[in-house]
């Protein structure tokens, strides 16, 4: 077994990389261009961010081929790739799982995988044995598991002990609306197990952002518009306990949302589409929220009384 993976302070996201940029495809409606893209990464690189999460099923393969056009310049050992075998978009290969691989493989530019994920506890007796031969190999360095309850990750954690691997690193939702994976002790089965815990949705697909409200919704045309400009005015009171902390640490709102995520223990994955994205991160990074403030951000998340759980998520 190789030696656990060593999480970044922030990794990189790319979900929204995935988007066509045409009205209604994709959750975030965006519209990127290479060039945008290629000075996105530069920043990140030069700031010390290098680990960066994308899956094969972020726009069937778009977000995985723009990422792998971007960082070809890099050397391979500057930066760590994570991604993701899908349950739900398995092929009629063989080895579905190998063959997801390969496809990332090859839109990536790369011959090896940092972290490789399997991203929905569909059925883990079934996918969960199909990392193995991918870790033995070599083209996989570190496996992991998203989306899993705490039985879920237990099972899979028994099936790749039993080959001499084990579970690297968990990935769940999490955020100030949605502490599930906390309230289900995984945070804490991470601690034990002394692996990291990767937490995506921390900005709540911007919601948590500051930038919107009910007087500025998220713009129509995408998915998180739907989601999201019906709870924000039960989410104002939040983002403004996250705008006012914010002033005392010189930061914005989305800032001390990353910043809280940080404090409990996780390794937010933030979503990046634009150079200016990194300096926040930078500054978040930085923040050391006291246990007063985390305290009161929370009051105030549990007083919202809104459920965030995807579609694609089940009770933890």
């Amino acid at each position: 077994m190789s030696d656990k993976i060593s999480p970044p302070a922030v990794a990189l996201g790319t979900w929204a990389w995935g988007d066509s940029g045409e009205a209604g495809d994709g959750y975030f409606g965006s519209s990127l261009t290479l060039d945008g893209l290629e000075e996105l990464v530069t920043k990140a690189h030069a700031c010390g961010f290098t680990f960066w999460d994308t899956a094969r099923v972020y726009g069937m393969g778009r977000a995985e081929t723009r990422l792998g056009q971007v960082l070809k310049r890099f050397p391979r050992g500057d930066y760590q790739l994570s991604t993701k075998f899908t349950p739900q978009a398995a092929g009629r290969d063989d080895d579905p799982v190998a063959e997801m691989l390969e496809q990332s493989l090859a839109s990536l530019n790369t011959d090896i995988i940092d972290l490789y994920w399997i991203h929905n506890p569909a059925d883990v007796m079934r996918w969960t044995p199909h990392l193995i031969p991918l870790l033995k190999s070599g083209k996989v360095k570190h496996v992991g598991v998203s989306n899993h309850s705490l039985d879920d990750l237990k099972r899979a954690d028994q099936i790749l002990g039993e080959a001499g691997f084990r579970v690297g690193a968990i990935q769940n939702h999490y955020s100030l609306l949605y502490r599930n994976p906390e309230h289900a002790g995984i945070l804490a089965h991470s601690r034990t197990l002394g692996i990291p815990f990767f937490a995506y949705m921390v900005l709540e697909q911007g919601a948590l952002t500051g930038r919107y409200g009910p007087a500025n919704p998220l713009p129509t045309g995408s998915r998180r518009a739907e989601i999201y400009n019906g709870m924000l005015s039960r989410v104002e009171a939040l983002t403004d306990k996250l705008t006012s902390i914010g002033k005392t640490h010189n930061a914005v709102a989305a800032e001390i949302a990353v910043a809280w995520a940080i404090a409990k223990g996780a390794v937010p994955i933030i979503g990046v589409t634009k150079p200016q994205h990194v300096g926040g991160l930078v500054r978040a990074r930085d923040i050391a929220l006291t246990g007063e403030e985390i305290a009161d951000l929370e009051a105030v998340a549990d007083a919202a009384q809104v459920n965030t759980r995807g579609w694609w998520e089940k009770e933890m």
